[in-house]
C-alpha cells in the first residue's frame, strides 16, 4: 500500500471512533468495497441498529463516507465506503483495540488460518532486510475482485526486553518478628500490663 493511500489518525474524534472493536471490524469489512447496513450486519453477525450506530460514529469522525444509493422495496438503501484505504496510528490504546477486532476476525475465519508467532535474534541489517520484504508483501496487488479474499497480517517488532540479571533487585528474606514476652513461671509475680518484673527486683 502506497503512503498516499494511508491517512494519519490525528483528531480526538477519530481516536474516539477507533476506541471500539466493532468499528475496526466495519473498516475491515469496507476494505472489500462499498456495502450497505444490511450487508454489514449479515457479514459481522450483528443487528442493523448496532451497525448503523457505529457507522454514524465513523462517519462523524471522517473515517467512513456515504457512497451510492439503491432503491429497495419501500425506500432507498445507502451504501458506505472507507474514506481512506489505510490508516496510520501509533498509540497503544488504538492498537490494542484494533488487535481485539483482528482477534475476532481470525476467530471467525474459515478455513483455519495460518498463524505463526516466534522470536528471532537479528542483526540491525537483517532486521532491515526482513522489514523491506514485509513492505514488499504488503504492497502486492491482488488477483482481482472475482478471487477469494484473504487477510494478510505482517509485522516485525521488538518485544519488551527483560532487564539484565545484575540490575534485578534480589528478594530479601522476611525478617522474623522479635519474640514476645515470655509467660511468667509458676509462682512468679505478674506486673500490670502483663510484663515480667526484672530479675532480682
Amino acid at each position: 500500500m502506497e503512503d498516499d493511500d494511508v491517512a494519519a489518525v490525528t483528531t480526538p474524534e477519530q481516536f474516539k471512533a477507533l476506541g471500539h472493536p466493532m468499528r475496526h471490524r466495519l473498516l475491515f469489512a469496507l476494505a472489500q468495497g462499498e456495502a450497505t447496513i444490511s450487508q454489514l450486519a449479515v457479514a459481522l453477525g450483528s443487528n442493523k441498529g448496532n451497525i448503523a450506530h457505529h457507522l454514524k460514529v465513523l462517519a462523524g469522525a471522517g473515517l467512513v463516507r456515504p457512497a451510492a444509493t439503491r432503491a429497495v422495496r419501500g425506500g432507498t438503501e445507502q451504501y458506505y465506503r472507507r474514506a481512506s484505504p489505510g490508516l496510520r496510528y501509533d498509540d497503544a490504546a488504538t492498537t490494542q483495540t484494533a488487535f481485539r477486532a483482528l482477534a475476532a476476525e481470525i476467530a471467525a475465519a474459515q478455513p483455519e488460518p495460518f498463524l505463526v508467532l516466534r522470536t528471532l535474534r537479528l542483526s540491525p541489517a537483517h532486521a532491515e532486510q526482513i522489514t523491506a520484504i514485509l513492505r514488499d508483501l504488503a504492497s502486492q496487488a491482488d488477483d482481482g475482485a472475482d478471487q477469494t479474499r484473504y487477510g494478510l497480517l505482517l509485522g516485525l517488532y521488538q518485544p519488551a526486553q527483560l532487564p539484565p540479571a545484575s540490575t534485578a533487585t534480589p528478594i530479601q528474606p522476611a525478617t522474623p518478628a522479635p519474640p514476645g514476652p515470655r509467660p511468667p513461671a509458676a509462682g512468679e509475680p505478674r506486673q500490670p500490663g502483663g510484663q515480667i518484673p526484672p530479675a532480682g527486683g
